[in-house]
């Protein structure tokens, strides 16, 4: 593609753009930004649209800045919100700045020596040291309050099915983020500010206080928010959000959630998530609708966006892990699995305890590890009919009614998967004493 905004356009990530903005980015290597909120720890799959806009003007040669909200993070953004956030305290907000500082690294350049690397700043050293009167003089004054009540932003909080009214603090983030834009272009030449469909208000406000106040131009463009085609939220499983750490999501949930996207999702989420040109994704999705059962364009966007977030090598992992739901994985291949992703994968699979102690000696015979003393059988009568029947597997390895089983069947020191037939499975978890 031949330019930045012609990249974005064909993969379906422009929604607003203000005119001229392609013109200025023609011109040469322009420095741009987008805002992250730090509302938690990590940032979910929501923020990742942004972070890839970010990618991409990099890659046009373009010089991105990453701000981390810690002055506006207290405040929170009102936008498409129906009642004020909790707010964090100094503590809670420097910690998730710190976090999501350390994500971002891993997706844009920030140590190169070319002239368009990467910058992170964070508004609190601007925002932290200023006056209010001071604010109220030198910005406020610039911004009619009939201005600022025409935000879509302000309009759903005060209009007749809002559930409460916005507070003052609340109010004042459109000023404070437009303080922002205005900072980025006096200090580092920040034409262009960036960002989800739902804060071209506040970023207008921003194109406007510089206006105002300089009276120069700056620019906008913003992306539309993502949705799934079924109407559930982008995003969202049973559990919650699907987050980029993989202490909240591990890879092989994150993976998941990309595999068992629906025809139509996955292809916008594959020009969306991935750097795949057009010709391979027309070709993927031509291969995909001629055999749409090998799900072969949610593996591919799978396979993109987790080695992406976690590593290549987290892929190969969860690929094997999947293939033990399958039958095809060995023992060895499931003692190799960490602890969290054995449970992922066996999640919703019955469980019972038993203690280390029952394992001591000559270990806890197979027929009562099936029957009394997990009831995964009805009785241990059923335990040993399965049993002559070769229909019993401990850790994927047949087994006979003279199994017992010891500290050398465990996985990650504290799991036993026991299985009837193919798709019959139980998971022993082996507790202290």
């Amino acid at each position: 593609m031949a330019s930045f905004v012609e990249e974005i356009t064909w993969r379906g990530m422009l929604h607003n753009i203000m005119p001229e903005t392609d013109k200025t980015l023609a011109k040469g290597m322009t420095s741009g930004y987008i805002g992250f909120d730090p509302t938690a720890d990590s940032l979910h799959i929501g923020s990742l649209v942004q972070i890839m806009i970010l990618m991409h003007f990099q890659r046009y040669g373009h010089k991105p800045y990453a701000l981390v909200g810690g002055a506006t993070g207290m405040i929170g953004d009102p936008s498409g919100k129906s009642a004020e956030r909790n707010l964090l305290d100094n503590k809670t907000l420097e910690h998730n700045c710190n976090c999501i500082e350390k994500q971002l690294s891993k997706f844009l350049d920030f140590d190169s020596t070319k002239p368009n690397v990467a910058v992170m700043v964070n508004n609190r050293d601007w925002i932290a040291s200023f006056k209010l009167i001071d604010f109220a003089r030198d910005i406020g004054k610039h911004l009619t309050v009939n201005y600022m009540m025409a935000k879509d932003s302000v309009k759903k909080r005060l209009g007749a099915e809002a559930k409460e009214g916005m507070s003052f603090t609340e109010f004042t983030y459109q000023l404070i983020q437009g303080y922002d834009f205005l900072h980025l272009y006096a200090h580092h030449n920040c034409l262009l500010q960036m960002g989800g469909s739902d804060q071209w208000g506040n970023i207008t406000t921003g194109t406007e206080l510089i206006r105002r106040k300089l009276s120069d131009k700056a620019y906008a463009l913003t992306c539309p928010l993502i949705t799934k085609s079924d109407g559930t939220k982008f995003g969202k499983t049973e559990t919650g959000n699907v987050w980029l750490d993989p202490e909240k999501t591990s890879p092989y949930k994150f993976y998941q959630y990309w595999l068992n996207a629906s025809d139509e999702d996955a292809e916008k989420y594959i020009k969306i998530f991935t750097f795949l040109t057009k010709d391979e994704i027309d070709t993927l999705k031509a291969a995909h609708r001629e055999m749409p059962h090998q799900r072969q364009l949610q593996r591919k966007l799978a396979q993109e966006v987790t080695a992406m977030v976690h590593s290549a090598e987290d892929v190969d992992r969860v690929e094997q892990a999947a293939q033990i739901l399958f039958g095809k994985a060995t023992t060895a291949a499931l003692k190799a699995l960490d602890a969290q992703t054995l449970l992922d994968i066996f999640e919703g699979v019955p469980q019972a305890e038993v203690t280390t102690e029952k394992l001591a000696a000559d270990g806890l015979s197979i027929t009562d590890a099936l029957g009394t003393e997990t009831r995964f059988l009805k009785s241990n009568g059923e335990a040993r009919r399965a049993l002559k029947e070769n229909s019993i597997s401990v850790n994927k390895e047949k087994v006979t009614a003279a199994k017992h089983i010891t500290s050398a069947d465990l996985i990650c020191g504290n799991y036993v998967l026991l299985q009837r037939g193919k798709k019959n499975y139980f998971l022993l978890v082996v507790k202290p004493s």
